[in-house]
């Protein structure tokens, strides 16, 4: 095979994660999309933050404060979520979903920002010193994944609703 036969491939595979093709996608989605996608962003911000104690509340607590790039983290997680929700209003093309990719990255998102010795599978897998040691380091990766993740995932849902729109209703 040559390499020219894989130029349809590689345009398509191009455009599906155009930041300019999903901008114009956001542009056309009606309010009702908006407003889910706010929503969504505000309850994934309370279902992350919350019980992880990013958000200050009286139901949880942390053992080790809260580090600066947590904030980010769980914004921008639950922006992206709120994005790649506020698509399955108009659904895309199935093989274009990102759907795993964005559940993905929401996981890894509550595991990146919660409070390291306060998660009972790592205390199980490597006791306090190895949380503290070992998985608080990698805590801020797991962040740049989950958004990482997260925003391939709108980046695909998007750019699916831009070049095969659903009609209207």
């Amino acid at each position: 095979m040559s390499p020219a036969s894989f130029e349809p491939v590689l345009t398509a595979v191009r455009r599906s994660r155009s930041p300019r093709t999903a901008w114009g996608a956001l542009r056309l989605w009606e309010p009702r999309q908006w407003l889910a996608a706010a929503a969504s962003a505000a309850a994934t911000a309370g279902v992350i933050g919350v019980p992880t104690a990013v958000v200050p509340n009286a139901f949880f607590g942390r053992e080790v404060p809260v580090q600066w790039w947590n904030y980010p983290a769980l914004a921008l997680t639950a922006l992206l979520s709120g994005l790649v929700l506020g698509t399955y209003l108009r659904p895309g093309p199935p093989a274009a979903s990102g759907g795993r990719l964005g559940m993905i990255g929401g996981v890894l998102s509550f595991f990146a920002v919660g409070c390291p010795v306060c998660n009972k599978i790592v205390l199980l897998l490597l006791g306090t010193g190895g949380a503290l040691s070992y998985w608080a380091p990698l805590q801020p990766l797991l962040a740049l994944a989950s958004v990482a993740l997260l925003a391939e995932a709108a980046l695909r849902r998007l750019n699916a609703q831009s070049t095969c729109p659903a009609p209207r209703a």
